[in-house]
């Protein structure tokens, strides 16, 4: 892989020493101090580092290479300013942290070579980890959000593999509390919400039409919909069921696909 160096500037031995380096780390590309020129070539050789060669630069061009220094800063592409001790001091005077990378003679043009491509690894891997941190946020805050929009459901039965199989169907796609009888249910709900119960309607001791009495006549719970989870087939009985006003009904054995269109179109309405 060949690190791609952009060079300008009065200094003409540094950038024929980069020239003559004959190896397979570097591909250096001269332009002017033109400014459609330095342009032109930023945007087609898309270069790993622009190089500002500098030797009694003139104070147009040391101010035309800081004016350039923003389009370079939106391609995120570093300023590596070479040349004599002196001028880099003068240039480092003029314009304080302009440059990323100052490198100064007498460094020879392998040595230089060594520094901007260590400088621009390290550049790769502070991007590199800097893009890894904002998608592992990016996907915290997303799972963060689905989170926050998923519904909570609360199943109530006698039957602990009902339990399990409800809870094993929606728990991709809904935060499912279970509760083995209706006083459980009850208890749950003086400290926690949901937004909808799946409510058995035979049950020892305390049947589904009492547990939804129970509901109903709370003012904290009377709004939650209940939808009855029944075996019942009998005609008669199903409207029975249907008289206390639920805002639906399922057949045991409960059938996944009917369970979901159930809930969405419940709790999609709110």
């Amino acid at each position: 892989m060949k690190y791609k160096l952009l060079l300008t500037g009065r200094n003409n031995t540094v950038i024929d020493d980069m020239f003559a380096i004959l190896d397979d780390k570097i591909e250096p590309v001269s332009t002017s101090m033109r400014w459609e020129d330095m342009s032109s070539h930023l945007k087609y050789f898309e270069p790993d580092a622009f190089c500002f060669c500098i030797a009694n630069e003139t104070t147009t061009s040391i101010n035309s290479m800081v004016s350039f220094k923003q389009k370079l800063d939106k391609m995120e592409i570093p300023l590596v300013v070479i040349g004599p001790e002196e001028d880099c001091a003068d240039f480092e005077r003029m314009n304080p942290n302009i440059a990323d990378l100052v490198l100064q003679k007498p460094l020879t043009a392998s040595m230089i070579e060594d520094e901007i491509i260590k400088y621009i690894d390290q550049l790769r891997l502070e991007k590199k980890k800097r893009l890894e941190e904002e998608r592992r946020r990016k996907e915290e805050e997303e799972a963060a959000r689905r989170k926050a929009a998923r519904k909570h459901i609360l199943v109530v039965d006698d039957s602990s593999a009902m339990l399990k199989t409800i809870k094993d169907q929606l728990k991709d796609e809904y935060d499912v509390a279970t509760a083995i009888s209706g006083k459980i249910a009850m208890k749950f709900l003086e400290k926690k919400e949901t937004d909808l119960i799946l409510l058995d309607y035979e049950m020892p001791e305390e049947n589904g039409p009492a547990v939804l009495n129970k509901l109903r006549a709370n003012d904290a719970t009377k709004d939650i919909p209940v939808i009855f989870l029944t075996g019942i087939r009998d005609k008669e009985k199903i409207q029975q069921v249907l008289s206390m006003k639920p805002q639906g009904y399922l057949l045991k054995p409960i059938e996944h696909d009917k369970l979901i269109e159930a809930l969405a179109s419940i709790l999609n309405k709110e």
